[in-house]
């Protein structure tokens, strides 16, 4: 099986990727990457809208009530509020500005507010607007989109297979319903997951080929931050080798889907950051994440200019 010329499509699910040279699979990834997305390269901003107090178990995740971190605890934030991040948001260079908020869900309450916060923004600063709100049914999602939402964000986080040692109080199944619900009223959805979790490279092909048959437009990829408190907390980093051959996977396997890298980035990749971009990704978190702060969004800007100059030409 060769990828010369144009991406296989037939045989993926069966390829030995683990014994495809790492410099190989990031020269065919940034080949294919030129071939489909070109020139995109997309910016988002998140609002962390509603921090901790989370019902979920998620062993990654610091705004869950069953750990004891140091994760912030608030009740959502205000339209005014909210509008003024995304303001920010845009002035820093982001297309997108999602809004986010812990738990398994929202109330009707909360939901009320986004939904005025997502026309607000739409009219005020024209942005697109994602938001990423836990598990929600057709009714919820369709007054969003009705609102001006054009895409939904909710992470499988990982590989079927190895979703258990990960969460257990909601299963795979459901955040794939949740995927499915948001495209049946037609929006787009965004959703990748976390790699660093535990899991193996055989792990992270099963979540690209699965995002694949899912048809989400957009693909976050983040890299776990060991959060002191967490299960997780003591999980071993992974090398910059794996993480630049995950992108590259994913990004021969998804082909012209969004593939961002978001939160993670600095700290895992250091130096090799602007590799992330050869290796596949066309789109990055800026400005910050949920509960770990960023890098300036100056630095951020420089690289996309040297992006668009070393690996488009």
């Amino acid at each position: 099986m060769s990828f010369s010329g144009q991406l296989i499509t037939g045989e993926l699910e069966s390829y030995d990727w683990q014994h495809r040279d790492t410099a190989e699979l990031l020269y065919l990834a940034h080949k294919a990457m030129v071939s489909t997305v070109g020139r995109r390269f997309e910016l988002c901003g998140i609002t962390n809208a509603k921090s901790g107090k989370c019902s979920e178990d998620c062993k990654f995740c610091a705004q869950s009530s069953r750990y004891s971190t140091s994760s912030p605890i608030y009740p959502l934030k205000d339209k005014d509020t909210m509008l003024m991040e995304a303001g920010r948001a845009r002035e820093i260079g982001a297309d997108r500005i999602g809004i986010v908020t812990s738990g398994r869900g929202i109330g009707q309450r909360d939901l009320d507010v986004i939904t005025e916060t997502v026309m607000a923004v739409k009219q005020d600063t024209g942005m697109q607007v994602c938001a990423s709100l836990g598990v929600l049914d057709k009714a919820a999602l369709s007054m969003l989109r009705d609102a001006g939402l054009t895409r939904f964000h909710h992470n499988i986080e990982t590989s079927r297979n190895f979703y258990p040692q990960v969460v257990s109080t909601h299963s795979f199944d459901d955040r794939v319903q949740t995927i499915k619900a948001a495209q049946e009223v037609g929006l787009e959805v965004c959703s990748g997951g976390i790699i660093g979790l535990g899991e193996d490279e055989s792990d992270r092909v099963s979540m690209a080929l699965t995002l694949r048959d899912l048809g989400v437009k957009s693909v976050p990829i983040n890299i776990l931050v060991p959060i002191k408190g967490t299960p997780f907390a003591n999980n071993k980093p992974l090398s910059v080798a794996e993480i630049l051959r995950t992108i590259a996977i994913f990004r021969l396997i998804l082909g012209d889907k969004t593939i961002k890298i978001a939160a993670g980035r600095e700290t895992a990749l250091g130096d090799f950051q602007g590799m992330a971009f050869w290796s596949g990704a066309n789109g990055m978190i800026i400005g910050g994440y949920l509960t770990i702060d960023g890098r300036e969004a100056e630095k951020d800007l420089r690289l996309v200019e040297e992006w668009e100059r070393l690996c488009i030409g």
